[in-house]
């Protein structure tokens, strides 16, 4: 089921046409749904990604945040602090992805020992 315009990801840099994969070429790496995660949560700072208690490192974010745009994943708007460094915030497109994330979140919960849920989504 496809819901809204494709994506700018040509379909010869995607290993196959399932729509598993697909998601995977774009999300499955240690840093991505993370980065998701905390926009959801209300962070929207390259300092707010920074200081995550995961630790990603500075080259990672930068890479995993353009490629979230150029996906439609996110966008960069203005600060609401009026400064002049840019933030980010989900596209309709991203915020699709709260119910997987929710998802990820109630599975882990149930059945990995030790997790726990420590902030809600703003």
């Amino acid at each position: 089921m496809h819901k809204g315009p494709p994506s700018k990801a040509p379909p010869s840099s995607r290993r196959s046409p399932c729509p598993v994969s697909c998601a995977l070429d774009l999300l499955g790496d240690r840093w991505t749904l993370l980065v998701i995660r905390d926009l959801i949560l209300g962070r929207n700072r390259f300092k707010d990604f920074i200081s995550s208690p995961e630790g990603i490192p500075t080259n990672i974010l930068s890479e995993r945040l353009e490629r979230l745009l150029t996906a439609d994943i996110i966008r960069q708007v203005p600060a609401s602090d009026g400064g002049k460094r840019m933030a980010y915030e989900l596209t309709d497109k991203g915020l699709a992805l709260r119910p997987v994330l929710k998802s990820l979140r109630d599975w882990a919960l149930a059945w990995e020992e030790g997790t726990q849920a420590l902030l809600q989504p703003a």
